[in-house]
């Protein structure tokens, strides 16, 4: 009985340790994928890694009033808001896909940092 218990402590450490493979793997992939969010119109676009990484920032210069910076550095906070919440959607839709069978039903990818 003891000696059963071994095999399935060895055979899901096993697993675990693939599973830790796998999602080593998909986060290195996801420093690859990126993506684009706008923010007044276009005005601002910022581009993020699914590291949740900002990777560029691109500004109209139509938005460059000396005389309303308050609106410029709203349109960036807006912009980076919303590519690092784009981003993080992202990564975890790819984790998802990633693990594929190996997580268990109904496990959020929250409750692993991701």
């Amino acid at each position: 009985m003891n000696q059963g218990q071994g095999m399935n402590m060895q055979d899901m450490f096993g697993k675990m340790m693939d599973m830790q493979k796998k999602m080593n793997a998909a986060q290195e992939e996801l420093k690859d994928k990126t993506v684009t969010a706008e923010a007044g119109g276009g005005m601002v676009t910022v581009t993020a890694n699914g590291a949740q990484e900002i990777t560029g920032i691109e500004i109209d210069p139509e938005a460059v009033d000396p005389d309303d910076l308050e609106l410029l550095e709203d349109l960036v906070i807006a912009g980076v808001n919303k590519a690092l919440e784009d981003a993080s959607e992202m990564a975890q839709n790819e984790m998802k896909k990633s693990m594929g069978g190996m997580l268990p039903q109904g496990m959020d990818l929250g409750q692993l940092g991701l």
